[in-house]
């Protein structure tokens, strides 16, 4: 079941709504002893969490499966940045992983038990009040959490206001409908943009050439901590094709080090290529204003889009305090009744 993006947070009897949780979404599987944690692409992830396959296997329930989404708790937060470490190919560092920074599942649907195997084919409506009475019976512990729900709009949208922490939005889901697998028409999802002002720490070309030329591919964006240190939190490659070769020159004529005086594009990794990592650094004199969905970590969780430049601001004007805001404890949210 997969959500459509949508610009405001519907309203009506027919809608229920969740926080959207900024994790894996993950299928969780259990018959008899056997676990299996499915991904939304179809991919097994039950080796990247063995602390949860683990408290699966202790579950009272011997047959069900749950719709959740996996996230890792740091500090009063959800850490995408922990999750991403999980996938990686050597059982000793994900087994180390798993209890240095253990992950939770946060239950918010189900679809099958031992005594109701389409469970599915119900509406939404009479799955939560089952995953209620089954989350009651047996998720118990510190491993598995009931995801919230509520009717009420004027909740959904203190969701959405304090959206942040691992919580990036809202999700509406019909009430009245069997689950969707597979398509879009029972869930929406709305999320909070911002716009934040930066600075242009460096750029990397694109890989393609534009008229026999190097052109600018991607700008690297930067904000100022208190020390007056120039920490790189995230790109934007929303550049429309006629504007790259001006764009490119008048970056080339700003090249110079160090670009970045605090944390600065790393090097290769698992994640990236060669010339990913591959970087032109900048005078800090360029500022831009960028539209994104989600920070944390210190950095914008997607790419950012282009609202307008700004000349009239100075760099060291962008600073992480203009991305202050107060933003929901996600285990608080967790323990709303």
């Amino acid at each position: 079941m997969e959500a459509r993006s949508v610009d405001a947070i519907p309203r009506g009897k027919e809608w229920q709504y969740e926080p959207k949780w900024d994790g894996f979404r993950c299928l969780l599987s259990r018959a008899g002893s056997s676990i299996d944690l499915r991904s939304k692409s179809g991919e097994g992830l039950a080796r990247y969490f063995p602390e949860i396959v683990a408290a699966a296997q202790k579950l009272r329930a011997d047959g069900f499966t749950l719709d959740g989404e996996i996230v890792v708790p740091l500090g009063k937060a959800f850490s995408f940045d922990a999750l991403l470490q999980r996938i990686h190919p050597a059982a000793s560092r994900v087994k180390k992983l798993s209890e240095a920074t253990p992950a939770l599942y946060l239950v918010f649907d189900l679809l099958a038990t031992a005594r109701e195997k389409h469970l599915a084919n119900e509406p939404l409506g009479k799955r939560r009040l089952a995953l209620e009475a089954f989350a009651k019976a047996n998720l118990r512990g510190s491993t598995f959490r009931l995801s919230p729900a509520t009717m009420s709009y004027v909740t959904a949208k203190k969701w959405l206001a304090q959206a942040g922490g691992g919580s990036d939005g809202v999700i509406a889901k019909r009430v009245d409908l069997s689950y969707q697998a597979g398509n879009r028409d029972g869930m929406q999802k709305i999320k909070e943009f911002r716009s934040a002002d930066c600075v242009v720490g460096g750029f990397r070309y694109a890989t393609n050439k534009l008229s026999g030329r190097k052109v600018v591919g991607s700008l690297l964006l930067g904000l100022y901590d208190d020390a007056g240190l120039l920490h790189h939190v995230g790109f934007t490659s929303a550049i429309k094709a006629e504007e790259k070769p001006a764009l490119t020159d008048r970056l080339e004529a700003l090249i110079g080090e160090p670009g970045f005086s605090g944390s600065a594009p790393g090097g290769p990794s698992r994640w990236s290529t060669d010339r990913s990592a591959k970087w032109c650094p900048l005078k800090p004199e360029l500022v831009i204003e960028v539209c994104y969905d989600h920070f944390s970590g210190e950095r914008f969780r997607h790419g950012t889009s282009i609202l307008r430049w700004r000349p009239d601001k100075a760099p060291r004007q962008c600073s992480f305090e203009q991305l202050k805001q107060k933003v929901a404890d996600p285990m608080k949210l967790l323990k709303q009744k």
